[in-house]
């Protein structure tokens, strides 16, 4: 996966949109104001989603690629290698999930904005 697949993928999701907090090299995607991906731009050498706790440590042990979040909360947020071990379309099915945890997380009215957007 290239940065361009990744950003219009994220892009496509209801609601999101991306945005530069962190500095110029660090891109971020947003559903309703809260991160769900986040990648740099310069070397998109990893992606860091949500994911769920138990499911987080689960894909660790089964991937080397998935890390604990690198400067994230370790227990929701993995840290992807793209090392090319871990194939497009499993990339895509965490990006969902990712996109997915942070929906439930939303407040009723913020679920409500999103479902007519």
């Amino acid at each position: 996966m290239d940065i361009e697949s990744f950003r219009l993928y994220c892009l496509h999701k209801r609601g999101t949109t991306e945005e530069m907090p962190f500095g110029e090299d660090t891109l971020v995607f947003k559903v309703m104001g809260k991160i769900f991906a986040l990648t740099d731009i310069e070397t998109f050498g990893s992606i860091n989603l949500k994911c769920d706790p138990e499911e987080a440590v689960l894909l660790r042990e089964k991937h080397s690629a998935v890390e604990p979040g690198y400067h994230m909360n370790k227990k929701h947020w993995n840290t992807i290698l793209l090392d090319g071990s871990v194939p497009d379309n499993l990339l895509l099915q965490w990006i969902d999930h990712s996109y997915t945890c942070v929906v439930h997380t939303l407040p009723k009215k913020l679920k409500e904005a999103l479902s007519v957007l």
